[in-house]
C-alpha cells in the first residue's frame, strides 16, 4: 500500500512478501548497527519476524509505522522512513535509515519531509519528535532542516543515552 509520494520517492508499507532481503541488508549495514542498533536480524526468517512484529504490527495498531522508501523512476528500494510509537517516549518520533550508496542525495530529507507532512496533514498529529545516537551528526543536521532542535539527552530504558529533538519554538 502506497502511503505517500514525493517528487522522486514512493513510500509504501513494508511487506513480508517482497521486502525481506532488503530489510536483512539494511538492518545489517555497519551504519545501521552503529547509529540505530542491532535488531538481531541475521536471516530472512529474522527479517520476517522483524517486519511482522515491528512495522506491520504498527500499521495495524497505530495506523502508521516505518515505510519502505523507493525511487520513483526505478522502483529501487533505498531505505526506510516513518513514524514510531515507543513505549518509552510520550511522543511519536520520526525515523529514517538509507543504504549508504543513497546518502548525500537528498533522499532522506525528502522522505522525512514527506512523512512529517503526512503526520501533520493526514494523521493530524500535533507533534512529532526524533531521537538520534549522540554521535550521529548527519541525522542531527537533517532533523534541524525538518525544524527539530536538540532538547536533551534521554535514556529510553536501555542505559544508552540518545539525543531528543523536539519542534523548535518557531515550528510547533
Amino acid at each position: 500500500m502506497i502511503v505517500l509520494e514525493t517528487e522522486r520517492l514512493i513510500l509504501r508499507h513494508l511487506s513480508e512478501d517482497t521486502d525481506l532481503e532488503f530489510v536483512l541488508r539494511l538492518l545489517n549495514e555497519p551504519s545501521f548497527l552503529r547509529y540505530i542498533g542491532d535488531k538481531g536480524v541475521r536471516t530472512l526468517d529474522d527479517a520476517r519476524q522483524y517486519l511482522v512484529t515491528g512495522p506491520i504490527a504498527s500499521y495495524e495498531i497505530n495506523g502508521f509505522g516505518l515505510y519502505l522508501v523507493q525511487l520513483k523512476d526505478s522502483g529501487l528500494s533505498v531505505g526506510m522512513c516513518g513514524l514510531i510509537k515507543r513505549d518509552t517516549l510520550p511522543d511519536i518520533d520520526i525515523g529514517f535509515a538509507l543504504l549508504p550508496e543513497f546518502w548525500n542525495q537528498g533522499y532522506a530529507l525528502e522522505a522525512a519531509t514527506g512523512v512529517a507532512a503526512y503526520a501533520n496533514n493526514t494523521l493530524e498529529l500535533d507533534r512529532i519528535v526524533a531521537i538520534t545516537d549522540p554521535d550521529n551528526e548527519a541525522s542531527a543536521r537533517l532533523l534541524n532542516k525538518l525544524g527539530l532542535t536538540f532538547e536533551s539527552l534521554i535514556d529510553l530504558g536501555d542505559g544508552k543515552p540518545v539525543r531528543l529533538f523536539t519542534p523548535s519554538k518557531s515550528n510547533p
